[in-house]
């Protein structure tokens, strides 16, 4: 593997990564533009821009965007997270300047027209009804309600419907002005290419990107006071999901965190799994997983069960944290699921497009390149110690709880959440 890295003239930073044999190439543009960055009258524009960006350009027709894609074979998408919004193409590596045509011309020439605004309006407020509908979903949302309260971060990368209902196309227009900058973006690629000839399609394509020079998106969290989220719905299971103080992206802290969360509930050989599921049988879904943030993280504890044994579960968590809390993780845990923790990450870092996300991101959120070896060896400094404190720091802070389903209203959590 070996690394190239350049900065067009406008500010545009251009990362890629080599992968000697390999046929395919991702390309990934990263912008910061992402939920945790909206106002409330803005929530739900960061995805709803990414959304029309697909809708036609001044040279392509929706049509024509798919059709030119699918006639290579290539994959063309989108997402859109909390504090960023990525577009990205993988296409054979011969097929290179397609896809940073295809890309530069969806950020830079989208037509952002008035009618096709007002029919993806209906896709997205259908989006928004789809995690009404899924209470897993939903009771995740609410869980980041419930601890970081009425703040950017906490708030529906979707946004509420009737925002969505009310963007205009001046609106979305300046919005996208303002965040769409090059000197707050990433031009990523991983896979088979050649660095004088994606230099080359980079400046092409993206040299006539006009930066913005306005200021970098900023990031506010203030200290917030985790409570109870409750949603009734008539609903055959009661979802339940816990949420405790977790630590930044960023930090050293990350990799004994995952260690610790995929003790707890990270796999089936985790204690909430054969505790709640294997030994008890009192649900079919239980896990915790972490997520990690600008300044803050969470560790959410989450289980689906019968409204009859709502209580009992929470009794078992309570009785698994407890216990950790008091004796810690085992030696044999600690080894055992810090070799896990390598192995799937080396596992999932095989293809062109998880290189591509993990180079972008990275260099988007932190300004640097993280190699595999490096995120290894990482892994490979973790203490047991390190675990250890981690675990008292997550578990002694005060947990949110969001629940969904029927029973969620009377439902006492006074004993688990403090």
């Amino acid at each position: 593997m070996a690394f190239d890295e350049f900065r067009l003239p406008n500010g545009l930073t251009v990362v890629g990564e080599r992968m000697e044999g390999c046929r395919s190439l991702s390309v990934g543009l990263w912008v910061m533009s992402g939920s945790q960055y909206e106002t409330r009258p803005e929530n739900g524009v960061s995805h709803f821009l990414e959304h029309m960006l697909f809708k036609g350009t001044a040279r392509r027709t929706a049509r024509q965007i798919a059709e030119e894609m699918d006639a290579v074979g290539g994959q063309l998408n989108a997402f859109t997270a909390k504090d960023c919004t990525c577009f990205y193409a993988k296409v054979v590596d011969e097929d290179a300047p397609l896809a940073v045509d295809m890309l530069s011309d969806l950020a830079l020439g989208s037509a952002l027209d008035p009618a096709e605004m007002e029919k993806e309006k209906g896709v997205v407020l259908e989006e928004i009804a789809m995690v009404e509908d899924e209470p897993e979903d939903l009771v995740h949302e609410l869980a980041m309600e419930a601890q970081f309260g009425d703040q950017p971060l906490s708030r529906n990368i979707l946004g509420p419907a009737e925002n969505v209902k009310g963007f205009t196309r001046a609106f979305i227009s300046d919005y996208k002005e303002r965040m769409y900058r090059p000197e707050n973006s990433v031009l990523a690629l991983s896979g088979g290419y050649d660095p004088q000839k994606i230099r080359d399609l980079a400046q092409a394509h993206f040299g006539a990107w006009m930066p913005g020079g306005g200021k970098k998106p900023q990031f506010h969290l203030e200290p917030a006071q985790p409570h109870v989220v409750r949603r009734e719905k008539d609903i055959e299971q009661l979802h339940i999901c816990l949420a405790y103080p977790g630590v930044a992206q960023g930090t050293e802290m990350v990799y004994p965190m995952s260690i610790f969360s995929s003790i707890l509930g990270g796999a089936m050989s985790s204690r909430l799994f054969q505790r709640i599921r294997e030994e008890k049988g009192m649900a079919y879904s239980v896990y915790s997983f972490p997520s990690f943030y600008s300044g803050a993280g969470s560790l959410a504890v989450y289980a689906g069960t019968s409204p009859e044994n709502g209580a009992e579960v929470l009794r078992l968590i309570r009785e698994e944290t407890e216990n950790l809390i008091r004796d810690g993780v085992t030696r044999q845990e600690f080894e055992s699921t810090r070799g896990q923790l390598k192995g799937s990450y080396v596992l999932g870092m095989e293809g062109s497009s998880a290189r591509m996300n993990a180079l972008g991101r990275r260099k988007l959120i932190f300004g640097d390149i993280q190699s595999e070896n490096d995120v290894i060896a990482k892994i490979d400094r973790v203490k047991y110690e390190d675990v250890q404190k981690v675990i008292r720091d997550c578990l002694t802070g005060r947990a949110a709880c969001a629940m969904v389903g029927r029973g969620a209203g009377e439902l006492d959590v006074s004993e688990i959440i403090g």
